[in-house]
């Protein structure tokens, strides 16, 4: 049963992915209203007839992301029984199928009656709590806390500081992105890294506001994240889970950069855009993974104390 169940895991976590760029390929491409005003049937049509790439696009989603739903309801009760003696199983359980379902009905309520672009760009960033959820439960399946030592990782302040600071605030990089997209400002810059349409240094409009100021948060986030990086290369080195977690992570954010460079340059190209989403998407996962060990270290403290003092990790230099 272990085994189907870390198959199901593994499956639904790459669903969730599919989910994802399913949804940044609709906006990407505008296929939002390839279905018209209908939901869940295409045009009011069980079987479509007047075919459409757009319509192709949409109707590809919804399917995706229902087919997913059920592997996602089906592993959270599984793992619920299967797991559940593990704290963090039953929570992540309801929060993965909860916002699965909440991006579902924004979704739906976007093609009946239709939203600002600032509610829109909401619809990515939950898909990605749901994600992230489910990336969590699989690795509590395939018990990887256990192949990293994590049971006995002690996080200190500085570095709790910077994990919290920086899942909190790639939400917000992601929520620009978004943005970005569903106000089809992608290209209202057509240099990079600056926005120099009318040789002026500042934006002169909403669009170039909304670029310029994503473009901003994503350096700042490279910028934090090489700093964290390099106090993990310096200090952590003897955490390998902290350790190579932050090395992903920088390698993760380098490519995201690239990639958000090379959707001007190549101006708007598809697959570069779809692999900015996915890199964003599994960064956010690994700092999910971070928030788990956060939240376990207090408890992991307490536990070496009381078994032997001598075996707490030395505190870290400032």
């Amino acid at each position: 049963m272990k085994r189907s169940l870390k198959w199901l895991a593994v499956l639904t976590t790459i669903g969730m992915l599919f989910v994802l760029l399913g949804g940044a390929l609709v906006t990407k491409t505008d296929s939002g209203m390839g279905c018209g005003r209908s939901w869940p049937l295409c045009n009011g049509e069980f079987v479509p007839t007047d075919i459409t790439p757009e319509l192709v696009i949409e109707l590809a989603h919804r399917l995706v992301s229902g087919s997913v739903g059920i592997m996602v309801l089906i592993l959270s009760i599984w793992t619920w029984k299967s797991i559940g003696h593990i704290r963090e199983t039953k929570f992540l359980s309801v929060l993965s199928f909860f916002f699965l379902m909440l991006q579902a009905l924004i979704g739906a309520a976007a093609v009946k009656w239709g939203q600002s672009d600032f509610v829109l760009a909401l619809h990515f960033g939950i898909s990605l709590i749901s994600f992230a959820a489910v990336l969590l439960l699989t690795m509590l399946i395939f018990e990887v806390d256990k192949k990293f030592q994590a049971e006995k990782l002690v996080i200190d302040k500085r570095m709790t500081f910077h994990i919290i600071g920086l899942t909190v605030y790639s939400y917000m990089v992601v929520y620009t992105g978004a943005l970005v997209r569903h106000m089809n400002a992608s290209l209202v810059c057509k240099d990079w890294p600056l926005c120099t349409n009318d040789g002026s240094l500042l934006p002169t409009n909403i669009y170039e506001w909304v670029q310029m100021g994503h473009r901003a948060a994503a350096g700042f986030i490279f910028i934090w994240i090489a700093y964290v990086t390099y106090l993990a290369v310096k200090y952590y080195k003897h955490e390998k889970v902290l350790y190579r977690g932050w090395l992903i992570s920088f390698s993760l954010v380098s490519l995201q950069v690239i990639a958000g460079a090379l959707i001007i340059f190549t101006r708007l190209n598809l697959y570069i855009a779809l692999a900015h989403a996915f890199f964003i998407s599994v960064l956010f996962g690994v700092f999910s993974y971070f928030i788990l060990l956060v939240s376990r270290s207090k408890k992991n403290a307490e536990r070496i104390k009381n078994h032997d003092p001598a075996s707490l990790p030395p505190a870290k230099a400032k």
